[in-house]
């Protein structure tokens, strides 16, 4: 194996880590995505009963204000683009769940691309370590 063709499998072998550190990255962002999800459902379940909720009111860098859900019957859900909607608890817990839905559908498929990466960076490093023990008799 001439000096370049090395190079360049070393290059192709740190492209495959940094794409598998990308993916991987990308998954734990996702797995943030659904426990947050996942709580939201708790929560609107837990206003669900139609009392008086005290909660917490996020103010902004860690402070938060105290503050009494009185009429608790509707949800503002972000939408996107800075929109939101107003949506009663069923419509807000469906509307979670299909997101979750396709949350895990991301989650699989990024998984399943972080293993096949690592799969392929595998191989490349039983290559380069064949082709290496080829190499040192002969020098």
């Amino acid at each position: 194996m001439s000096e370049e063709q090395a190079q360049q499998f070393l290059y192709q072998m740190q492209m495959l880590e940094s794409i598998a550190s990308s993916l991987e990255q990308k998954e734990a962002a996702i797995v943030n995505f659904l426990r947050e999800a996942m709580a939201s459902i708790e929560s609107i379940k837990n206003l669900s009963g139609g009392q008086e909720v005290e909660s917490l009111v996020p103010l902004g860098l860690g402070a938060y204000a105290k503050a009494n859900i009185a009429n608790n019957s509707k949800i503002l859900m972000d939408i996107g683009a800075g929109i939101a909607v107003e949506k009663d608890h069923d419509s807000a817990m469906n509307y979670l769940e299909t997101r979750i839905k396709e949350l895990q559908v991301a989650l699989n498929e990024t998984s399943s691309q972080k293993q096949q990466a690592m799969m392929q960076l595998e191989q490349m490093k039983d290559q380069m370590n064949q082709m290496m023990q080829q190499e040192s008799p002969k020098q």
